[in-house]
């Protein structure tokens, strides 16, 4: 055997040690794939159930909101109706709120002196 037998003899066994590392790679490669897959699955087949709860937690309370928002809208139309009310009364009888107020003064400053004079 001469030294291009012995130099074929050292590349093969190169090359085997070289497939060899490249095959353990591809396996280990393979098992990483196999696990992310797993994984993936797992999450999916845990996060599909919790989205379906979500969403029925979000339909539940939706239902009450727009409730609230019915009677917040009714209470303004309310609201917007009596200060209308009250416009119009200020408007048209603007003199006799005045009377009202005199006389309500009155009354009140002599109810006080009353008071006064009995203690």
């Amino acid at each position: 055997m001469g030294p291009g037998g012995i130099a074929t003899i050292i590349a093969s066994c190169a090359l085997m040690i070289i497939a060899l590392a490249v095959a353990y790679v591809i396996i280990r490669v393979g098992n990483l794939v196999d696990e992310a897959k797993a994984s993936l699955k797992s999450l999916t087949d845990e996060t599909a159930p919790l989205i379906e709860e979500v969403h029925t937690t979000v339909t539940l309370v939706n239902g009450p909101l727009q409730s609230l928002n019915r009677i917040t809208k009714t209470a303004e139309e309310l609201s917007d109706k009596v200060n209308e009310a009250t416009s119009s009364f200020m408007n048209k009888n603007g003199a006799a709120v005045k009377v009202a107020g005199a006389l309500l003064t009155a009354a009140s400053a002599k109810r006080t002196r009353a008071k006064k004079k009995a203690e």
